[in-house]
């Protein structure tokens, strides 16, 4: 016998809209898992989401539940308590960067102004959630969303700045990157 959704009760409003900033809420990926009881299959939803303010800002959640709204629901608000903030230098990343994550691999390289988002899959919303606009990306060993967007989050969080590698080195930030004085006064006229 099949049996709807049971309603307990009324859900509050969200009022998402007017509390804090607006944010990008993108839905990665969405899974139908189910388990075995005794009295047959309980089937439930998990959702992937990433969220970003489109300035750098940006974080991951995984939810499950029986239903579609509240797993997103779930989802959003864990990746709300995720957010950091990630390095960036204009519209691009500061350096190459190569991170793992399982069995998924992700290497990110600065891109040239104009260039796009050149990346596939969970890769690029997570870019575009974040406000990242000219990057290169390539995904290596396995392509499933939600390991390659565990990879990216976990590539952003290993971005830092030119200036304090320099500085950490003993060197000046224009031998190790040499377009970096023209970004920042580019970055600056923008401001």
């Amino acid at each position: 016998m099949a049996r709807g959704p049971r309603l307990v009760g009324r859900r509050a409003p969200s009022n998402r809209n007017a509390e804090g900033p607006q944010l990008d809420v993108r839905v990665v990926r969405s899974n139908k898992v189910s388990k075995t009881n005794k009295g047959g299959k309980t089937m439930s939803w998990s959702i992937l989401v990433v969220v970003g303010d489109n300035k750098g800002s940006i974080g991951l959640g995984l939810g499950k539940a029986r239903s579609i709204p509240d797993a997103i629901r779930k989802a959003e608000d864990a990746a709300r308590k995720d957010m950091f903030k990630i390095e960036m230098i204009g519209n691009t990343i500061p350096h190459e960067v190569k991170a793992h994550y399982s069995s998924s691999t992700v290497v990110l390289r600065p891109a040239a102004p104009g260039t796009g988002v050149k990346a596939g899959s969970a890769v690029r919303q997570c870019l575009e959630a974040a406000g990242v606009h000219d990057v290169l990306a390539k995904c290596l060993g396995s392509r499933n969303n939600v390991n390659v967007a565990y990879a990216t989050v976990k590539a952003f969080k290993e971005l830092a700045k030119p200036e304090a590698s320099a500085q950490r080195r003993g060197k000046d930030a224009k031998e190790l990157v040499p377009w970096l004085e023209r970004a920042r006064k580019e970055e600056a006229d923008h401001a």
